[in-house]
């Protein structure tokens, strides 16, 4: 069915509830596993139908914020989520108590309960009222963003579609676009700081309501972090800090020279790999796709059959327009046994890595759509993150079909940007550590925490640039995740970590290393990050050998990259 013919229809919150509360009583009766089972699957049903709903509510909400329908339905789902966490977590502990958790652990895994565990945790009836307020300003702060229309030479541009002067190799056009966006910003800074501040108050207020210390402990549970902790999250950035630094550092000092800036670099020039300008994409959005497809067809029979399905099925949103919520994601739509792509093309290279990286998330979903329970589809989102990030990197033997004459440009850039990344990755979950740590701050002592961080994890940036949103520490009200979606970013640092792994062993033999994918991918997310990377035989980011020998890898092949004839 195309995404356009898949009906909404907002439930009948109380008859859901309801009818939980009936599965529930059932699976505390049943008399064998075989009626236990039954129920069992009644209820997964009946989630993949709420959640879908929901998820159609989100996405279309997205599509056009301005969108009077699907906002109410929004702020509907801000109420009602919450409410049905109730019940489901009523469901939850019959689950736990089930005489017949050993038969369960042997059909479904042990993830079931593992995950059920952590759920339990990170669940209270007496923290809904916070729970949609929450839900109320992540919306606040995502409309706000969407309504961005920013002057620049005489026209009106969102957040998404300016990215492509803030990319400009004309140094004019691309510092007056950054100056442009900054002013956006701070025009709306009171608002920004406003949400912010009502947000980490709420959640803290959270932590404490269920007797945690702080937020982050249940922010570590809501993230169901299943198999490492915050001391082992410290010493991963210790780790960068030690390993990775110096060399992203050198990485700059070489681009400064390159591009004819001072080192520092200002956050305008920083952007810039080469003087003559990013790698761009040479075709319109339609040929991207069309070598998307060309690309999945040819690494694999069963990448082939799942962009050809996403593409027939209208699967993928990827243009930026006005009203449209600015960056990128992948969700599902578990009834359909689908996913769905939201994008916002602009231009540069990150809409070739859109259409890799969010089809990698894309491709999990689809390879493990008749898994269950619904929550073994994908593994936690350090995991997921190992989907996306790894794609990136198969789709170079076919990168020439996106970049053309600009291809070498890509590989080096790209590679670059990968390392760069995860300092800056690891910085914003320093940054939320600290954040819910200490919740009294201030917003201009977390502005001044943001510009302290700046010096430790990305030297080469200049704080006193012409940037005054930049340069004052202010640059983190840009990332969505740390309004929507506290502490999710080391994932994505853990993930590049591996997706590294992929890259080298990409180099030595393709094949080998598409096999060593799959057989992380088939594994959906039955087990936890750590076994599922053994499984696939691939390192554990926790090992601090694992980041020092990628991070070497990565630097010997930049250094000895020709860029001869490249400006």
């Amino acid at each position: 069915m195309k995404f356009s013919q898949i009906p909404y229809e907002r439930p009948d919150v109380e008859a859901k509830k309801a009818e939980i509360a009936a599965l529930t009583g059932k699976l505390g009766s049943a008399r064998s596993f075989e009626e236990a089972d039954g129920v069992f699957l009644e209820a997964e049903t009946l989630k993949k139908h709420i959640y879908t709903m929901q998820a159609l509510s989100e996405v279309r909400h997205t599509i056009d914020t301005r969108d009077e329908f699907y906002d109410a339905e929004v702020k509907f789902w801000n109420v009602a989520f919450p409410e049905l966490q109730e019940y489901y977590q009523n469901w939850t502990l019959a689950l736990l108590q089930s005489p017949f958790r050993k038969e369960f652990e042997e059909k479904y895994g042990g993830i079931l309960f593992i995950n059920a565990e952590i759920a339990l945790k990170a669940f209270s009836p007496a923290i809904i009222p916070e729970l949609q307020q929450e839900a109320d300003l992540v919306q606040e702060y995502e409309k706000l963003l969407a309504s961005a229309q920013i002057p620049f030479k005489g026209e009106n541009y969102t957040i998404a579609q300016l990215g492509k002067y803030k990319n400009d190799a004309d140094d004019e056009t691309r510092l007056a676009a950054w100056k442009a966006e900054g002013k956006w910003y701070k025009d709306n800074q009171a608002q920004l700081d406003d949400i912010y501040d009502k947000l980490v108050h709420l959640r803290d207020a959270m932590g404490k309501k269920l007797g945690y210390k702080d937020f982050t402990e249940l922010g570590y549970y809501r993230m169901g972090r299943n198999c490492y902790t915050k001391e082992d999250v410290e010493k991963f950035r210790a780790a960068v800090v030690k390993y990775l630094v110096p060399v992203v550092d050198g990485i700059h000092r070489a681009q400064a020279k390159r591009i004819g800036k001072e080192y520092p670099l200002s956050f305008a020039d920083n952007v810039m790999k080469f003087r003559s300008g990013n790698p761009k994409p040479f075709g319109t959005p339609d040929q991207i796709l069309e070598h998307g497809r060309k690309f999945y067809d040819e690494l694999s029979p069963e990448t082939g059959e799942f962009f050809r399905m996403m593409l027939d099925n209208e699967l993928l949103d990827v243009l930026s327009k006005e009203g449209k919520r600015g960056g990128g994601y992948c969700m599902e739509l578990p009834e359909y046994e689908v996913p769905f792509i939201f994008a916002n093309f602009n231009g540069t290279s990150d809409d070739v890595e859109t259409v890799t990286h969010e089809a990698g998330h894309a491709f999990a979903v689809w390879m493990n759509r008749k898994r269950l329970p619904l929550e073994a589809i994908l593994p936690s989102m350090e995991g997921c993150e190992v989907h996306s990030m790894s794609m990136e990197f198969f789709a170079w033997p076919w990168a020439e079909g996106f970049f053309g004459d600009e291809t070498r440009k890509f590989y080096y850039s790209h590679l670059a940007g990968a390392i760069g990344f995860i300092p800056y990755g690891t910085m914003v979950d320093h940054f939320q550590h600290i954040v819910y740590e200490k919740p009294e701050m201030t917003p201009a002592e977390r502005h001044a925490v943001w510009k302290e961080l700046l010096g430790v994890y990305m030297p080469w940036l200049r704080l006193d640039g012409d940037i005054p949103f930049y340069a004052d520490g202010e640059g983190w009200q840009r990332q969505h995740h740390i309004y929507s979606l506290p502490f999710y970013y080391i994932d994505y640092c853990l993930a590049q970590t591996v997706a590294l792994e992929f890259w080298a062993m990409i180099r030595k033999d393709l094949p080998d290393a598409w096999k060593h994918y799959m057989a992380y991918t088939r594994q959906g997310g039955g087990d936890v990050f750590t076994e599922l990377l053994k499984k696939a035989g691939l390192e554990s980011p926790f090992d601090e050998s694992c980041l020092r020998g990628v991070c070497a890898d990565a630097n010997a092949w930049l250094e000895n990259y020709d860029l001869t004839g490249i400006e």
